[in-house]
């Protein structure tokens, strides 16, 4: 199962995105609830490998399930 980025506890480092892969990270347009930037997965193209929650440096931002409530909703 894919994982997901909370978008609204995400703090727009990008970690996640450089080190992916595949490259379904992809940045929010906009801010956060927090006032940052964000990210989010496309979870059609994520394999599941991990590494961007064994890169990510804040705490909770992503977590290993699919929970697309949790992601601000974005147009590729």
């Amino acid at each position: 199962m894919p994982h997901t980025i909370n978008s609204n506890i995400c703090e727009g480092i990008s970690s996640c995105a450089k080190a992916c892969p595949v490259g379904c990270i992809n940045q929010g347009k906009g801010k956060n609830l927090k006032g940052t930037d964000y990210f989010w997965i496309d979870f059609e193209i994520c394999i599941d490998c991990g590494v961007c929650l064994s890169v990510c440096p804040v705490e909770g931002a992503v977590i290993d399930e699919e929970r697309s409530e949790l992601q601000i909703k974005q147009d590729k």
